[in-house]
């Protein structure tokens, strides 16, 4: 089932609120959960703490594990505000079409009203550890889906 499947059969469901994919701002915030770090966990991240490509490490921080897949959900500890995977794993399609940041507010953008392409964050378990930063973007036509992209929902009350 594609994702805009999945959340129009939640919501045909769900009453007294509205499920959705997250914006681009809106995931970044997630990840973060109030820290300022460029990953949740501090300045690095090891891949006892996420699923991502060890072999290809942050910065001058040693190699750890490539595990060449997917790992379950709940894997790895959660953030501050119990958000799991939000490092790795696989990359979470979000709302946004894909563009530049010029001209962009500081505080909630958004992204440009149509486009080929859609922001998708978090990078995956075969990202390097650059990639699974809260900071780091990609995009995909949003046709396009493969088992390294997922999504997680997010909900607004009616």
């Amino acid at each position: 089932m594609a994702r805009q499947e999945f959340l129009a059969m939640l919501n045909t469901r769900a009453s007294g609120v509205r499920f959705r994919l997250p914006t681009e701002a809106e995931w970044e915030y997630a990840c973060r959960a109030a820290t300022t770090t460029p990953f949740a966990t501090g300045d690095n991240i090891t891949t006892s703490q996420a699923n991502y490509n060890g072999l290809r490490p942050y910065a001058t921080f040693p190699p750890g594990v490539f595990r060449e897949g997917p790992t379950p959900v709940s894997t790895f500890d959660t953030n501050l505000w119990g958000l799991g995977e939000m490092h790795g794993n696989v990359r979470e399609w979000t709302a946004d079409w894909y563009g530049g940041y010029p001209n962009q507010p500081a505080r909630d953008p958004h992204g440009p009203s149509s486009g080929s392409r859609r922001v998708v964050r978090g990078g995956g378990w075969s990202s390097d550890a650059r990639g699974v930063r809260c900071a780091a973007r990609d995009s995909q036509p949003p046709k396009d889906g493969d088992g390294s992209i997922g999504f997680r929902v997010a909900a607004d009350p009616q």
